[in-house]
């Protein structure tokens, strides 16, 4: 099968919550080294311009942005020009009132104002918007503002990237009411989603928490190790070796062995697995760091390389927990062919 090489930048750092304009001045200081056509995709945080742990509607309403016109959108769409890449980022975006759920802290259901979307937007390397996608598995400060989005989906971009998928942090968790089963059962919502849709590249653009901080990944402990676990983390220049392992381990049918894999109640995704042991699936996990209240974040970017039925995930590349910059990778990815 054929090959290209895959050139990714991954952009981590400590946005300060609220300050818009600072966070975007920093990712523009950071992006200053990047030469014009020197990568194929640029990749930003969750919510990385506004920050993310805004305890409900009302506090978080001043920054909510309209989609393809708001801030995040017009930084997306300048710096794609520039460099001629596509360019992924995570925002907080505004609904419009038909979209949004009733009520502002609805006195009489007593529920929260859903005035928005956990959204990222992919713009393209002539500055054109490509795609959008709404977090779907909603983590707990979600719930007090955003709408769920409806589902997973996949983009079938131009080479290097091929079919890609644009997922937002917890939903590489369990989606409730789905419940924890087993190593063998899961639920795998989003590895399945992958095998499915034929996905060659996954990027996450997360605002992982440290697992100290009470991420969910502290309620489902698959409990095994499949990367690098040594190494001193306590200058924040290692990554996070408990937390890109769960990563892992989120989206272990794409790896595993075909038959550990499906050892459980999805026949249907052993037999798509065993269609095709030599697909592999590459994994982009764009974090930030920091401190927003009394909440850490974990940084500890990376990305892994996922082959059907090895057994093992690769470690490609990884930053620090609290290392600041953008990191330039390269990767070989297989060609799609239908």
């Amino acid at each position: 099968m054929a090959s290209s090489n895959l050139r990714v930048a991954v952009v981590q750092f400590a946005p300060k919550i609220g300050e818009v304009q600072a966070n975007i001045a920093k990712a523009r200081e950071l992006c200053k080294g990047l030469a014009p056509e020197s990568i194929d995709l640029l990749c930003l945080p969750e919510m990385i311009f506004s920050g993310y742990m805004f305890p409900n509607a009302t506090s978080i309403s001043p920054y909510l942005e309209h989609p393809r016109t708001g801030p995040t959108s017009a930084f997306c769409a300048e710096i794609a020009r520039h460099l001629h890449c596509y360019v992924a980022a995570g925002y907080p975006e505004r609904l419009e009132p038909q979209i949004s759920s009733p009520g502002a802290e609805d006195s009489a259901t007593n529920r929260p104002q859903l005035i928005g979307a956990n959204s990222a937007v992919l713009y393209g390397p002539t500055g054109e918007h490509v795609g959008a996608y709404r977090k779907t598995n909603l983590f707990e400060t979600d719930l007090t503002w955003a709408a769920a989005g409806i589902g997973f989906s996949t983009l079938h971009l131009p080479p290097p990237l091929g079919p890609t998928t644009i997922a937002i942090c917890n939903d590489l968790n369990v989606q409730k009411p789905a419940v924890w089963e087993s190593l063998a059962d899961g639920p795998y919502e989003l590895a399945q989603h992958c095998i499915r849709s034929g996905t060659r590249l996954l990027v996450l653009l997360n605002a992982w928490l440290h697992p100290d901080q009470g991420e969910p990944n502290q309620d489902n402990k698959p409990g095994r190790n499949d990367l690098k676990t040594d190494g001193n983390e306590s200058d924040g220049l290692e990554p996070n070796w408990q937390v890109i392992n769960y990563w892992a381990t989120r989206l272990r049918p794409v790896w595993a062995n075909v038959e550990e894999a499906w050892t459980g109640k999805d026949q249907k995704g052993r037999s798509e697995a065993n269609q095709d042991h030599s697909k592999e699936l590459l994994v982009v996990l764009c974090n930030r760091f920091g401190n927003e209240g009394e909440k850490a974040f974990a940084g500890s970017s990376a990305m892994l390389s996922m082959h059907r039925g090895s057994g093992r995930p690769r470690l490609l590349h990884a930053m620090g927990e609290r290392e600041e910059g953008v990191s330039v990778w390269t990767a070989k990815i297989e060609s799609h062919t239908a």
